[in-house]
């Protein structure tokens, strides 16, 4: 039986511009089914979390313009499960204002924080540490995070060191984090043994999170808090504009985990990906027998670690020579990039947007 004072925050304000052509400002990448797996990945997400807590305790916090695309999605999420963000200010105000309007109502609130667009390929792994950590968080004063076991010195991401103690319960105090290293100290990283991966998912107890923006991130505490009389109500949305247009442009990671003293760990292994970027997709999609990952109608000749992707279904696309390349193809934008060069897309976008704008980004 789900506990009633478990809630999920899923961040989904993000446009994903790695994924262009297919990830668009007016369809961003968490609405897409991206793995063509018949979902898409804010429908995987919600449904993960569903089988842990009360559908109604699961918000979604998205930019304002994304609402029809949550409720298409999401039809069971009631209006005021769904928060939108005026403008996008970074992740610590999306945590403010979900953690201070749900207090309003239950103040025993433990909360997942969590992305909108990740795969977990091992649920049930994934579901045991879940609940390991908030009822951790429940029974004490502690803010949690779950670490992911490296696999690889990867420069892509961030990572937390823990202390590794006797009596840890399954999770570690957190001892430093660290965004984006090097190569030399990201294999150092992996060689300790004593450091993971940040996922990016968090959880605290409704008391230990407010008592840490009270702390570290004052001014948001006070704008937050100070228009709670309007959460659950028609002026919600006039206050929440007010109070964007003020608040600072802050990370949760900058602004709390890495300032705070009471930060654990669970280190875990349950088939993380952040799909981040194309070769995300082409690591975690089933391929040929040349390596070539194909979504959609495709001919494939003496073509080798391909990641080839369409939006049309009736579209042939038909390769010949290629080799190690990223083919996506949208109704009105064709990308051809080298795989192992796919970091130039963000210049594409950002050129795109200079010369061609709307609607291509």
């Amino acid at each position: 039986m789900h506990n009633a004072h478990h809630y999920v925050i899923i961040m989904a304000g993000g446009i994903g511009s790695r994924f262009w052509p297919m990830s668009r400002t007016r369809f961003p990448k968490q609405f897409h089914d991206i793995l063509g797996r018949g979902k898409s990945l804010i429908q995987e997400t919600f449904d993960r979390f569903a089988a842990m807590v009360p559908a109604e305790n699961i918000y979604v916090v998205t930019n304002d313009r994304y609402l029809e695309l949550v409720q298409q999605q999401l039809p069971a999420m009631s209006r005021d499960q769904i928060l939108l963000e005026p403008v996008g200010r970074n992740t610590a105000p999306c945590v403010a204002y979900a953690c201070y309007k749900i207090k309003t109502k239950d103040p025993e609130a433990v909360f997942v924080v969590a992305p909108s667009d990740h795969l977990i390929a091992k649920e049930d792994v994934f579901s045991e540490k879940i609940m390991l950590a908030m009822d951790a968080c429940a029974n004490n004063p502690i803010i949690m995070t779950l670490g992911i076991t490296p696999t690889r010195p990867d420069t892509g991401y961030g990572y937390i060191q823990f202390i590794d103690d006797a009596d840890h319960k399954g999770y570690y105090k957190v001892k430093t984090f660290t965004e984006k290293p090097n190569k030399e100290l990201a294999q150092s990283f992996l060689d300790s043994g004593d450091f993971v991966w940040n996922g990016g998912i968090f959880l605290f107890s409704s008391a230990t999170i407010t008592q840490a923006f009270d702390q570290f991130l004052p001014d948001m505490a006070e704008l937050f808090d100070g228009i709670s009389g309007t959460y659950y109500t028609g002026d919600e949305e006039k206050s929440i504009g007010e109070a964007y247009g003020v608040c600072k442009n802050i990370s949760i990671d900058y602004g709390i985990m890495e300032k705070a003293e009471n930060v654990f760990v669970i280190p875990a292994d349950f088939g993380w990906s952040d799909l981040g970027t194309w070769g995300s997709v082409y690591e975690n999609t089933d391929r040929d027998f040349h390596d070539n990952a194909v979504h959609g109608k495709a001919k494939v000749y003496e073509s080798f670690g391909n990641m080839v992707k369409t939006t049309s279904p009736d579209k042939l696309i038909v390769l010949q020579g290629l080799e190690g390349y990223i083919i996506v193809d949208t109704e009105d934008a064709l990308l051809i990039c080298k795989k192992d060069e796919e970091q130039f897309i963000k210049t594409i976008v950002g050129d795109v947007k200079a010369d061609d704008g709307e609607p291509y980004v």
